[in-house]
């Protein structure tokens, strides 16, 4: 005979055991869920990538086709337009209500790019005072240098590469450059329209339209601002140190960054653009200036200890009139990456990377040297070799490859 508490026993031992069974049986749901997630993303991952490196072999000119993998389904594909002066490769893999998508600035991979000095030919030879190292080919109007003793210092020479002939024009650019300062798309927004991340911080994804924050006083001040913008004034802006910006892209006639400002920034100007003391830009940074009006005089000026990674471009005038462009860049300073100035250039900091320039000069506080280089590194095999540069001229066998991932 069973007594009635053993059968009550009984039930609760079957209703644990039917728990416990139960919730073996969705943890195991659970973890097949799961573990198709996580294949389902490594595969749309994988995907991606794949898709980032057949893009990358392509010319890079316009979108694609859906392409689709047979065996798992996943469709991919990509887009190209330009942010500033760097084409932006925009990538998505996708399957059913998964998608996983990527950004990437990416530029030209030119192989064996041994320039370190393109000088052009007005038929003056380049003079060299002081301790002076060029690693790399060098593009002078005579095969032959001069020396020059400014302040009697000793000459050390070290020039190291081959020696040609210049033309009398630089490189032609590529008509990217001079796109820049055209008309874009962009939507224009106030500052308060705009619903920051966090109440502080402005972000924009770069699969959405370019936002433009057109300036009405001349200073920006304390703004943390990241992806796909473009800060606009039609006189004048002044970019304060205690800003941080990323990937933004600063257009206004001029442009002055405050000393020891820190970005990753692009600056288009016409007029004039100044970096005070001890400014750093990160790669891919650019500072250019275009100025195609005869009798108007422009010029960059970069103080000292200045740190630029990526490019600072001034051209825009034609070879009657070189004085009206002016670029100098002041001592204890490095530019990592390329310069090119189609105008008069006065470089006193080390350069690892290549030097473009219709005429040179040296300035002491007494004197003016023409032609004259002077106490100075130029040596384009220190550029690292993960350094991509920007796309400035046209070439017929242009290799992609990433410059910084950005989403």
């Amino acid at each position: 005979m069973i007594k009635a508490h053993s059968l009550l026993y009984a039930v609760y031992v079957c209703l644990i055991v039917a728990v416990l069974c139960g919730g073996l049986l969705l943890l195991a749901n659970l973890y097949n869920q799961l573990n198709l997630y996580y294949v389902t993303h490594e595969s749309l991952y994988i995907s991606n990538q794949s898709t980032v490196n057949y893009a990358l072999g392509t010319s890079l000119v316009s979108d694609e086709d859906i392409l689709t993998k047979e065996n798992t389904g996943i469709q991919s594909q990509f887009s190209v337009k330009n942010h500033g002066l760097l084409p932006l490769l925009l990538t998505k893999s996708f399957m059913k209500n998964d998608t996983v998508s990527s950004v990437h600035f990416v530029g030209q991979k030119v192989a064996n790019t041994t320039t370190a000095l393109y000088m052009a030919n007005f038929t003056q030879a380049l003079n060299l005072s002081g301790n002076v190292t060029i690693k790399g080919d060098v593009f002078m109007p005579t095969e032959r240098t001069k020396e020059s003793y400014i302040n009697n210092k000793p000459n050390i020479i070290n020039i190291q590469g081959k020696k040609a002939i210049s033309e009398i024009q630089l490189p032609t650019l590529s008509d990217k450059c001079k796109s820049i300062y055209e008309t874009r798309n962009s939507a224009k927004v106030n500052w308060n329209d705009f619903e920051k991340k966090n109440d502080s911080i402005y972000v924009n994804s770069f699969f959405n339209e370019t936002i433009k924050f057109q300036m009405s006083s001349t200073i920006l001040d304390n703004k943390i601002i990241k992806g796909n913008f473009i800060i606009s004034s039609n006189d004048s802006i002044y970019i304060r140190k205690n800003n941080v910006l990323e990937d933004v892209i600063i257009i206004a006639p001029k442009v002055a960054i405050e000393e020891g400002f820190e970005g990753t920034i692009q600056v288009f100007a016409k007029e004039s653009i100044t970096l005070e003391k001890e400014v750093i830009l990160h790669y891919p940074s650019v500072v250019a200036l275009y100025n195609p009006i005869e009798d108007k005089k422009a010029f960059i000026q970069i103080d000292e200890a200045v740190k630029i990674a990526g490019l600072v471009l001034l051209f825009g005038n034609d070879i009657i009139h070189l004085d009206k462009n002016k670029l100098e860049i002041k001592e204890k300073g490095k530019i990592i990456g390329n310069i090119y100035c189609s105008g008069i250039l006065t470089l006193k900091s080390d350069v690892y990377g290549s030097v473009y320039t219709s005429k040179l000069n040296h300035k002491t506080p007494s004197s003016t040297y023409s032609n004259t280089l002077a106490d100075i590194i130029i040596d384009v095999t220190k550029k690292p070799n993960v350094f991509i540069d920007m796309p400035i001229f046209d070439n017929k066998n242009t290799r992609y490859a990433i410059i910084k991932k950005v989403l």
